[in-house]
C-alpha cells in the first residue's frame, strides 16, 4: 500500500483545511518545496498535491509553489485541483507532475477524462469526493446527485490509474477513516483506491492494509502526520 503525505496549497502556502472549509485553514509551512523535501526525506514514494484555490476558481492557480515542488524532490508527484481542460492536464503533465487528479470534471464532463486517460495511460486519476454519501464538485463547494460507486463504475475500463476517495466529514478532522465506504468502491470496481480524509493513527493504515475484500492501493496522509500524530517510518512499515 503507498503511502501519500498531502501537500494543499492556499495562497502558495501549505496548510490543512477542516471539512474542505477555505475558512478554517491552519497553514502548517510557508515553503511547499521545503514541506515536499521532508516528506522525501522520510521515505515516502509519492506526493499528493491539491491545489485548493484552483478547486475553487476551476483553473490552475498555484502554479508557482507546484513548480518549486517539483524542482525540491525527485519522487513522482499526483496533483489535483481545478484541474478542468486537456490544456490544464497537458500543462501539467508537461510541468513533471506524474498523475493527474480530475474530480469536478469526472461529474461534470465525464468523456473528457476518458480522454484524457486515452491520451496519458496510467496518468489520470479520478476524486471522488463524498458528502453524505453523494459526490461533491467545484472545490466542495456545490454537490450533485451522483452517488460513490455509481461514479466509480462510470470509469470503469477507462484507463485511469486511481480512484481517490474521500469523505469530506472526516477530512482535516483526524476522526478515523472510512474504511466501510472505501472499501464498497474497492470491492465494487478493477481500479486501484486511494483512501483519503479522516486518517488519525498508523491503526487507520493497519485497518486499511488488513481489511478484507479488495485490497486498498493507497492512503493520504494529511493533519495527522503534520501534528505528529503519525510516525512517518512506523507508517511506512505497516504500509508496506
Amino acid at each position: 500500500m503507498i503511502l501519500y503525505p498531502a501537500i494543499d496549497l492556499k495562497d502558495g502556502r501549505c496548510v490543512r483545511l477542516l471539512h474542505g472549509d477555505l475558512n478554517r485553514e491552519t497553514v502548517f509551512n510557508n515553503s511547499p518545496a521545503d514541506q515536499a523535501g521532508v516528506f522525501q526525506k522520510q521515505g515516502f514514494s509519492w506526493l499528493h498535491v491539491v491545489d485548493l484555490n484552483g478547486a475553487v476558481e476551476g483553473r490552475p492557480v498555484n502554479g508557482e509553489a507546484v513548480a518549486s515542488i517539483l524542482d525540491a524532490v525527485s519522487i513522482p508527484v499526483q496533483l489535483g485541483g481545478g484541474v478542468r481542460t486537456m490544456a490544464a492536464i497537458e500543462g501539467w503533465i508537461e510541468a513533471g507532475v506524474s498523475r493527474v487528479i480530475l474530480g469536478t470534471v469526472a461529474v461534470k464532463d465525464p468523456a473528457l477524462v476518458k480522454a484524457a486517460a486515452r491520451a496519458w495511460p496510467e496518468q489520470i486519476a479520478v476524486a471522488i469526493d463524498a458528502r453524505d454519501g453523494k459526490v461533491a464538485v467545484d472545490g466542495w463547494t456545490g454537490g450533485s446527485d451522483l452517488g460513490v460507486i455509481e461514479l466509480a463504475k462510470r470509469f470503469e475500463d477507462a484507463g485511469v490509474a486511481a480512484l481517490i476517495v474521500t469523505d469530506i466529514g472526516r477530512d482535516g478532522a483526524m476522526t478515523g477513516v472510512n474504511i466501510d465506504q472505501v472499501g464498497e468502491v474497492a470491492d465494487a470496481v478493477a481500479i486501484p483506491v486511494i483512501a483519503s480524509g479522516g486518517i488519525a493513527s498508523v491503526r487507520d493504515i493497519e485497518l486499511l492494509k488488513t481489511r478484507k475484500g479488495v485490497a486498498i492501493a493507497g492512503a493520504v496522509l494529511g493533519r495527522s502526520l503534520y501534528e505528529g500524530a503519525v510516525d512517518p517510518a512506523q507508517a511506512l512499515k505497516i504500509a508496506g
